[in-house]
């Protein structure tokens, strides 16, 4: 039996003070939440107008879910945040969060994008309700059990999550590319993903843009242009050919393939920092829910990630 590869991390000082810091209530209650928290302007729509800006609900839910607190808890906490630094601020009750979750749009914190930029995406289900592990292991599934997917375009250097999208569980992982896509102001070097997004759709979009795209195709797919075609050469065609010629391993690895680990390695950071399942029962506060995790995953990335090297 082969032995298990071992690693060290070269930075380890510093990476150890990045996973110190991600328990800072500075980091999460910060000056510009403060400083914008009460809305000053009208919203321009009818009735009265709201008394807490957006940034101050992101931020109350931001630290209900980074310390994994009820809505109540929350507004305790924060309450005592504002009394203890004598702010001149107020806390917003706990059904006004759940409220404004609903509608609530999050802008995405990307952090710092690397160039050239290798996307790789990725789906994982997040249980909305459901049994747990050990009644699942004595008695099976039962037909309750509900979640949602969860999207992410993941930028291969850094880690950082810098597209996402929250569907249901029916929705297929080669329908939201296209959104995924659509975030992404960056110039797309590179995009890789499984099997489960190869469609000729995808393959045009992200061709459309430049990128060089390995998804690989399915086991049933065949050539759509054939050589003798004036027409350029699609990359999904160039691809199946160099499979067939080289054999899918060999493909993965020279055309850098399996670098879409990293997205999984993404989502299980994700479901050990945060959870496997989403708190909130109505589909939009959920995605909202989703969203506000993945700025919290990518504000703690953006402190440091460990600089690991392989050892001989």
């Amino acid at each position: 039996m082969a032995k298990k590869q071992q690693y060290r991390i070269r930075n380890w000082s510093n990476y150890n003070k990045s996973l110190v810091n991600r328990g800072s209530l500075t980091l999460w209650f910060d000056e510009e939440s403060i400083k914008n928290w009460h809305q000053v302007n009208p919203n321009g729509h009818r009735g009265r107008p709201q008394v807490y800006a957006d940034i101050a609900i992101s931020c109350m839910l931001t630290i209900k879910m980074v310390f994994k607190l009820p809505l109540r808890a929350t507004q305790g906490l924060v309450s005592s945040l504002i009394s203890l630094l004598n702010l001149p601020i107020h806390s917003a009750d706990y059904s006004t969060v759940a409220r404004r979750q609903k509608k609530l749009e999050p802008i995405l914190f990307k952090g710092k994008v690397s160039e050239p930029l290798h996307v790789v995406f990725d789906s994982t289900g997040l249980k909305v309700f459901g049994e747990g592990e050990w009644k699942v292991r004595q008695h099976g599934w039962s037909k309750r059990r509900t979640w949602r997917k969860l999207h992410l375009g993941v930028d291969e250097k850094t880690g950082a999550i810098i597209a996402a999208s929250l569907t249901t569980n029916d929705v297929g992982d080669s329908e939201v590319l296209p959104d995924l896509v659509a975030q992404i102001e960056e110039v797309i070097n590179q995009a890789s993903a499984d099997g489960a997004y190869d469609s000729f759709d995808n393959y045009a979009l992200l061709e459309k843009l430049g990128a060089k795209v390995t998804i690989p195709p399915r086991e049933t797919a065949v050539i759509r242009q054939h050589g003798n075609c004036k027409a350029p050469t699609l990359q999904r065609d160039k691809n199946l050919r160099s499979i067939r010629k080289i054999g899918k391993v060999t493909w993965k690895n020279q055309s850098g393939y399996h670098r879409r680990s990293l997205a999984e390695t993404a989502m299980f950071r994700f479901k050990t920092l945060l959870g496997r399942h989403l708190m909130a029962k109505n589909f939009d506060s959920q995605a909202t829910e989703a969203f506000i995790k993945c700025n919290i995953m990518n504000k703690m990335t953006s402190l440091g990630m460990p600089d690991s090297y392989a050892v001989v």
